[in-house]
């Protein structure tokens, strides 16, 4: 995350508390994350160099037109200052520092197929004790590279069970061995 994202998120933030809408924005940038994330051809327009400014805060006022007036206010200004491009980077930015302001701990999970609901209760049961957090969120990432087992990621801890580790693990034991 670059810092000029951070600032922007920080202010942000301190916008929302001003007005008593950070659970607003977080939605709103829960939202503007996801969108971006998941639009290759958005992330494109807004690195875009040909694309003029003007442009762009056209079709992210549009796209973005449900979101909060202080959103709205977000775009203009990362458009004015020629910044567009770190959108995507202050929205995660919002929800990091959103989270950690409430106490709440996300933990990434990293499976070779998507989680079941026995799996996920396990594996927030186990994040909790971890933690000892009540406010834990989790994140699923689907990752078949890793043939089975789980990544698990808390903070600046991780605990890797999967089986490409694990033969990784004996590849290594097995070529000092020889």
């Amino acid at each position: 995350m670059s810092r000029a994202a951070i600032r922007y998120a920080k202010a942000v933030l301190q916008k929302a508390n001003e007005n008593n809408t950070e659970a607003v924005l977080f939605g709103d940038m829960q939202s503007v994350y996801k969108t971006i994330e998941d639009s290759r051809e958005l992330q494109t327009v807004l690195q875009s160099p040909v694309i003029k400014a003007n442009d762009k805060k056209e079709a992210l006022l549009k796209i973005f037109s449900g979101q909060s007036e202080t959103t709205h206010s977000l775009i203009r200004v990362l458009v004015d200052n020629k910044r567009t491009s770190l959108l995507g980077n202050v929205a995660k930015s919002y929800i990091d520092l959103y989270n950690d302001a409430q106490g709440v701990k996300v933990a990434t999970v990293i499976t070779a197929v998507p989680l079941s609901d026995e799996l996920e209760n396990k594996v927030m049961a186990k994040v909790k004790e971890l933690t000892g957090s009540e406010k834990v969120t989790l994140k699923n990432e689907v990752d078949p590279a890793i043939i089975g087992g789980f990544i698990l990621r808390v903070g600046d801890i991780q605990y890797n069970a999967s089986i490409a580790n694990q033969f990784g693990n004996l590849k290594r034991e097995f070529s000092k061995s020889i």
